[in-house]
């Protein structure tokens, strides 16, 4: 299992390799210098390197194990950024967890979808570890959280059975599906609602490799624990929306998706806990991390 995360040191944004307790970082570019065998300038580009890439990065971490030839970079000198941006809108899916749909539909005995609900948010809307999350008071009087599993796809790939659906999996990461529950309403369709800026926090890092599933999410705001929910619960699996969601549509490295929030956000109280100036969500999943913003 790796955590890979792009970070700022000295100035200069780069990505690199985090170490297994957390402290400290890898970076990529010295690890190509070193040992002369390609890696990528950006996490972008790693990413679309596929195989190849994740191969030669295991060599060259190797190496430097026996030799000591890179040194790694504490994490307290450096600042986590936003793994990486990408290129198409993040997939979503909404309501796939059974006790998140009773209480979005404020009806406990609402019934599961029959299919995955889909949608997606605008890659503007996407920002890292410890930025910003804009109220937007003259806009909105609603904004939630959602903390999710997002899965990052590796490789191109269209009409994916589900029991292949893995093999196209490259890693996973965190999202904040951050809502304006108002103009979620307003508009019907939940682009917009979704989608304002700084409304899809990501990061920390983007774990890749293999690791036992489930996932456990813990939102919390403030402090206090408001969501915990297992991606047991899922109502259509990892496999399964990554076959309905390639089902004569090309995934492509890179594409995002997130899988949808258990139960707990602020809409779903009563009375309902929406997000206000000054307000900490936290969102952890292990071993991914913890992602951390700030309302303003």
């Amino acid at each position: 299992m790796q955590r890979l995360v792009s970070f700022n040191y000295k100035g200069l944004r780069q990505w690199g390799v985090m170490t297994t307790d957390g402290t400290a970082i890898i970076p990529a570019v010295e690890l190509e210098e070193t040992y002369f065998i390609p890696l990528a300038e950006t996490m972008e580009e790693f990413i679309a390197m596929g195989e190849e890439g994740l191969l030669n990065l295991a060599q060259m971490l190797e190496m430097n194990k026996k030799d000591k030839a890179v040194e790694a970079i504490p994490v307290s000198e450096v600042r986590i950024e936003v793994p990486f941006y990408p290129q198409r809108n993040i997939f979503c899916v909404g309501k796939n967890y059974p006790a998140h749909v009773k209480e979005f539909e404020k009806n406990p005995k609402a019934e599961v979808p029959e299919n995955p609900v889909f949608f997606t948010k605008a890659t503007t809307s996407v920002i890292g570890p410890d930025d910003t999350i804009n109220s937007y008071p003259d806009i909105t009087s609603s904004v939630d959280y959602e903390g999710e599993l997002a899965v990052i796809i590796g490789k191109r790939g269209s009409n994916i059975a589900a029991e292949d659906a893995m093999k196209y999996v490259y890693g996973y990461t965190i999202i904040n599906d951050v809502t304006a529950r108002d103009l979620q309403k307003k508009h019907a369709q939940w682009f917009r609602g979704k989608s304002l800026d700084t409304f899809c926090p990501m990061g920390p890092t983007v774990m890749v490799g293999s690791w036992p599933v489930p996932f456990t999410i813990y939102t919390k705001v403030n402090g206090h624990l408001r969501q915990e929910g297992s991606t047991a619960d899922l109502i259509f699996s990892i496999p399964k929306l990554i076959e309905v969601l390639s089902s004569g549509m090309t995934l492509l490295p890179g594409d995002v998706i997130a899988t949808g929030t258990p139960q707990g956000v602020g809409m779903g109280m009563n009375p309902p806990q929406f997000l206000r100036k000054g307000d900490e969500v936290e969102i952890t999943i292990d071993p991914i991390g913890t992602l951390r913003n700030k309302v303003k």
